[in-house]
């Protein structure tokens, strides 16, 4: 399933920037359990909030889907 393709990318790039579940989302601005959902893929992640963790780590939207 892409969800979860796409969250094992963010949890790869969130530990290559040595940030913690609970560190990213505080950046952003929402619990450390959002996170973890969004890493699972069990929460369903809009263009805005792949948009956003890609910010906040400094990378590209792009990195996280290829």
């Amino acid at each position: 399933m892409i969800t979860e393709q796409v969250g094992q990318l963010i949890r790869e790039a969130r530990k290559a920037k040595g940030l913690t579940q609970k560190e990213l989302g505080e950046k952003m601005g929402i619990s450390e359990s959002a996170v973890n959902r969004y890493e699972n893929g069990s929460a369903n992640l809009s263009l805005k909030t792949v948009e956003k963790i890609a910010e906040v780590m400094g990378i590209t939207v792009r990195i996280l889907f290829e």
